[in-house]
């Protein structure tokens, strides 16, 4: 499946998630700590559309699915799920191909605003806002650290001393606002909490909108074992990187 063929997937497959979680109990309990059925709702409209078209699957809620085939969707059906289950913004739906390459082609849809984020390898980044225009879009121009604004993921003595800072709840969003020159910088205070379901889909797009990532521990961040965990940093530059990393 080419890149374009997988964006017009993606595309579908959110607004499936968008409805399940609009018919969803959202406070309703899944079955491990952390999981609302509202997940269990949107991984189970997510899940059978990929492997119909072929494609291997690693979701959050419910693992490897279609082991083997030549592309895997790395997916979070609603990262964020604690602010969607209480009526806050800022939740998404994260999808990210994989072939032996790489991250291919990968949707974020910021499911509270209506935005869209695409990219694919090597083709940049975009961002639609509602049914409007594709913009092109690029992280912000560099600064130092003191004078960033960083989202920042669990709580730490050690935090990167920014100008200012933001917890939203969703990775995949935060990421994004990187990509889009919203925010300088997005770091996980709490080591090893990330999937890559939380994170691939949006490094794509940061990665594509010129922006630089790392494993906080000096890891690949490329996995497909749904038990593996990474610490995560993106910023719009090497340098802020490296000041973030460094405290």
């Amino acid at each position: 499946m080419n890149p374009d063929a997988l964006l017009q997937l993606f595309d579908r497959v959110s607004v499936a998630v968008a409805a399940a979680v609009a018919a969803a109990d959202r406070r309703a309990i899944g079955g491990r700590p952390g999981q609302y059925r509202l997940d269990l709702d949107a991984d189970a409209v997510v899940v059978a559309p990929l492997l119909e078209a072929g494609l291997g699957v690693l979701s959050e809620e419910s693992g490897r699915h279609g082991e083997g085939r030549e592309i895997t969707v790395v997916v979070d059906p609603v990262d964020g799920s604690t602010n969607a289950s209480r009526g806050l913004p800022c939740w998404a739906t994260s999808l990210c191909a994989v072939d032996v390459e790489g991250p291919l082609a990968a949707v974020v849809v910021d499911q509270s605003r209506n935005v869209t984020y695409r990219a694919v390898r090597g083709g940049g980044a975009t961002r639609q806002i509602g049914d409007g225009p594709l913009e092109a879009i690029s992280v912000a121009a560099a600064v130092p650290l003191a004078e960033s604004v960083l989202a920042i993921n669990g709580l730490s003595e050690d935090r990167p001393i920014s100008w200012q800072f933001r917890a939203l709840g969703s990775a995949a969003v935060e990421l994004c606002l990187v990509a889009d020159g919203s925010l300088d910088g997005y770091i996980n205070l709490d080591p090893d909490s990330h999937g890559s379901w939380d994170y691939l889909g949006a490094l794509l797009v940061v990665t594509e909108a010129g922006g630089v990532a790392a494993d906080r521990a000096g890891r690949a961040l490329l996995s497909l074992e749904h038990a593996e965990r990474r610490t995560i940093a993106a910023s719009s530059c090497p340098s802020l990187l490296r000041e973030m990393m460094n405290r």
